[in-house]
């Protein structure tokens, strides 16, 4: 960047100095608009504080579906649970980041609630204009009053980050597996996999 500096500073005194040029705007917005663009490229942030909010769902199928013309079961596939999620984190670099998490875990069918907090490490495996991720948490599930389950929980998941044209805000879109211990010396379980979509603030 200094030798991209020094560069247009010796353009600058090769065109402006004589006091009859006619040229000096243009060039001088044309060589700046260089500059800055250059120091655009070097500002990518690559390390911070950062929000995300996610929708998660898992699938399951319709015992009650039929293939008749006349059916009015739904479909065949059908949302079993739902997951809001809310976690603020920190990205040490373009590969890793940690996350601190809270979430809201509503199963239809088996009318469970969770209220998980957990935390979770994120490590990018693909790094290019998009990322590739992996990532892993893990944490308690809060008894907040009589419907909410006491327990622990553990994830694992992969997914596909896509990033804005600033690269900084982005979407991110994959698999989450969990695993769920509650009730009496947490001898009860529940697995799931789901799929999720998430919006990342940068």
């Amino acid at each position: 960047m200094f030798k991209l500096k020094s560069q247009i500073g010796t353009i600058f005194e090769a065109h402006f100095a004589s006091p009859n040029s006619n040229l000096r705007l243009p060039l001088f917005l044309f060589f700046w608009g260089i500059y800055y663009l250059g120091m655009a490229q070097t500002d990518i942030k690559t390390h911070g504080f950062f929000y995300k909010i996610s929708l998660s769902s898992t699938l399951t199928t319709n015992d009650e579906y039929t293939l008749s013309s006349d059916d009015d079961t739904g479909s065949f596939i059908i949302p079993n649970a739902i997951f809001i999620n809310n976690s603020i984190g920190y990205q040490f670099d373009q590969r890793t980041s940690i996350d601190l998490n809270i979430e809201y875990d509503r199963y239809t069918r088996q009318a469970l609630n969770f209220l998980p907090i957990h935390l979770g490490f994120n490590y990018n495996i693909l790094d290019f204009d998009d990322m590739v991720f992996i990532r892993g948490g893990y944490g308690k599930l809060l008894k907040v009053g009589n419907s909410f389950e006491k327990g622990n929980m553990y994830k694992f998941g992969v997914g596909y980050r896509a990033f804005d044209e600033n690269f900084k805000n982005s979407w991110l879109i994959g698999l989450d597996f969990s695993r769920k211990r509650f009730g009496y010396r947490l001898t009860e379980k529940i697995s799931s996999v789901s799929i999720f979509m998430e919006f990342m603030l940068f």
